[in-house]
């Protein structure tokens, strides 16, 4: 029981013995005083009627009618006149008549008796008769009755005012405690909030002012370690002139995107080479060629965010030599990408940055997952040397294979509405495991595969790029999610499933998405859905989404994070169930001592909010151990457990 209602109960149990105690001594006051009075009326009246009988001492006739005319008031139980030497009745009168306004359990419970009273009738100086008068208490114990109801009634509307106004005074007295108390559930789900609002009542003031001080130095220890993070991924993958990636973070996600897997899509590597560097360099000076380079740099990042997805990579791996991994892109697309980029390239030309034309040379080569690397940049190479010899156009490219054999836009579109449509869709469960005991699992990673025409499963690096390129990114989302729902009824274990940033856009979407969590809220234990870094939208946005998403009882995690450490101090305030690290930043952690230096930052930083870490793409043993002994909690890829079709 909370200590609002235990404190209201207490105030309720101390007004009603405080207003029975005062109701019942008032009316027992009452009691005591009618008594009182029912005596001095009977002995009143045996008075007046003694005064009254002496001189008719001997008419009985006379003394008779004076005890009926008194006794016809109505206010006497009995009156009887008594002679003393032999105790005959001369005159007597009675009556048993009872109030009916008067409940008898009442009449029972205060016990109103007659109260009596004589006086003596002389004969000169002899004592000749008695008169003995007995009060009736049915008036008294009317007027009794109506004030104890009258009294009642009135304690009773106290009694429920003082109540509501002493539950308003301790719900406004106590509401920094409910404050207190969604302040400490949401540090329970990793959210440091400070309560804005500070107490009057010096106790509770103390206490907040404690909570916010623990919360200031949480965020500030997380920010800090935040900040180190962010030094560290920017010393070691970025480069310094241009804020691209490094070659060092090229090469590690090139490696990525050919490790065979269902989320990995074919593509293009484009290679792009600044003409004459050396003599830009002597001719135009270090500083205007350096700012080429930046234009350069600044030219891939804005075609990178406008033509691009949060899978493509631009870097410049050293000097005038720059690079741009393109994953999911098809061969028509890349045609217009790198005349797009050629035509801007030659506008620097045009505005003077460079005096060469071309500015640089295009080198693009198509590769897909299971590729050596080797073999693809060998072949970009090979595209970038024949594009200098080139006299037509400053580019090249060389394709081993077709991207899409067979398939056009038209036939992606059709096959996969078909899909949707028609629910061919297959889950494929990938399980996540203990860093410290592998079999141990924490929970399913869910992945899908659409059947095509011929009845063959797709993987999703093969579909998924199409999708997003159709626009049915959310669609799809809401199919896996009734699948996933639908899994849950039959098969109840952990899961979790990815959601696109189209689902996460504020609109029609997002409410539906909602609405379908809100109407399974028995699988809300269950599945955990998870956010792709790359996808984000704002921070404030991003809070909204994650608040609505708790509403509704599911869980949010964070999925491929590395790329953007800037964000791991608004980590505090989401609520995250967990937080998984981008396999870039894991391949060959054990080989690879500037990895583990970065990993250990960031385990630093999200264990001073207890917010647990899952490594993804754990491909060999050494990996594993070096996990361990850095404290990640989980870890998921081929190592663990391949993705594969529910099996019990």
């Amino acid at each position: 029981m909370s200590l609002l209602k235990q404190l209201f109960l207490a105030i309720c149990l101390l007004l009603a013995l405080a207003f029975a105690g005062s109701f019942l001594a008032g009316v027992e006051s009452s009691r005591e005083q009618l008594l009182s009075q029912l005596r001095s009326h009977a002995q009143d009246a045996a008075t007046a009627l003694g005064l009254s009988m002496t001189p008719h001492v001997d008419d009985a006739a006379m003394i008779e009618l004076m005890v009926s005319s008194i006794f016809d008031s109505g206010y006497f139980a009995s009156i009887r006149v008594v002679r003393i030497p032999d105790g005959g009745v001369i005159a007597e009168r009675r009556t048993t008549t009872t109030s009916e306004q008067v409940p008898s359990w009442f009449a029972n419970l205060v016990d109103l008796r007659p109260q009596g009273g004589d006086a003596l009738i002389m004969r000169g100086w002899q004592q000749a008769a008695r008169v003995e008068v007995l009060s009736h208490p049915q008036f008294a114990l009317a007027k009794l009755w109506d004030s104890a109801v009258g009294s009642l009634a009135w304690l009773l509307l106290c009694g429920l005012l003082s109540a509501l106004v002493g539950a308003w005074l301790l719900r406004t007295q106590l509401r920094p405690l409910d404050n207190m108390v969604q302040q400490a559930e949401a540090i329970s789900r990793r959210e440091f909030l400070a309560l804005p609002k500070v107490p009057r009542t010096p106790e509770l003031r103390r206490v907040v002012l404690a909570m916010n001080q623990m919360v200031d130095k949480l965020r500030n220890l997380f920010a800090e370690e935040a900040a180190r993070s962010e030094r560290l991924r920017e010393e070691a993958y970025q480069d310094s002139l241009t804020g691209l990636a490094n070659r060092r973070q090229f090469d590690i996600r090139l490696a990525n995107q050919l490790v065979p897997n269902d989320q990995n899509a074919a593509g293009y590597l484009l290679l792009l080479r600044v003409n004459d560097l050396a003599g830009l360099n002597q001719r135009l000076g270090g500083q205007r060629t350096d700012a080429l380079i930046r234009d350069i740099g600044e030219l891939l990042q804005d075609l990178e965010q406008k033509r691009g997805t949060p899978d493509w990579l631009a870097s410049r791996s050293r000097g005038g030599e720059f690079s741009l991994l393109a994953p999911g892109l098809n061969s028509e697309d890349i045609e217009h990408l790198t005349a797009e980029l050629a035509d801007r390239l030659e506008n620097l030309h045009a505005t003077g940055a460079s005096d060469r034309s071309p500015v640089a040379l295009l080198g693009i080569a198509a590769y897909r997952p299971g590729e050596d690397i080797h073999k693809v940049m060998g072949r970009a190479d090979q595209a970038l040397a024949q594009a200098a010899q080139s006299t037509d156009r400053p580019w090249v490219r060389l394709d081993d294979y077709d991207a899409a054999p067979g398939q056009s836009l038209h036939d992606w579109r059709v096959w996969i509405d078909d899909a949707l449509n028609k629910g061919k869709l297959r889950l494929y469960f990938q399980p996540v495991g203990l860093c410290t005991n592998a079999a141990q699992i924490l929970h399913h990673k869910v992945l899908a595969r659409l059947l095509d025409p011929q009845g063959e499963a797709v993987p999703a690096g093969r579909f998924l790029p199409w999708i997003e390129r159709l626009g049915w990114a959310a669609r799809f989302d809401l199919a896996m999610l009734e699948h996933c729902l639908a899994h849950l009824q039959q098969t109840p274990s952990p899961i979790a499933l990815s959601l696109s940033a189209a689902s996460l856009q504020q609109g029609d979407n997002r409410e539906r998405l909602l609405a379908l969590l809100k109407s399974h809220p028995q699988q809300a234990a269950l599945l955990t859905l998870e956010l792709d870094e790359r996808h984000l939208p704002p921070a404030n946005e991003l809070g909204q989404i994650c608040q609505a998403i708790r509403e509704t009882g599911y869980s949010v995690g964070l999925q491929h994070f590395g790329g953007r450490f800037s964000l791991i101090g608004n980590l505090a305030h989401l609520g995250l169930a967990y937080l998984k690290i981008d396999g870039t930043y894991i391949r060959t952690i054990d080989q690879e001592s500037d990895k583990r230096l970065f990993i250990e930052a960031l385990f630093r930083a999200t264990n001073s909010i207890d917010l647990p870490l899952i490594a993804e793409m754990v491909e060999t043993e050494g990996e594993l151990e070096v996990l361990k002994e850095l404290g990640i909690q989980g870890a998921m890829g081929r190592l663990i457990g391949a993705p594969a079709p529910w099996h019990e």
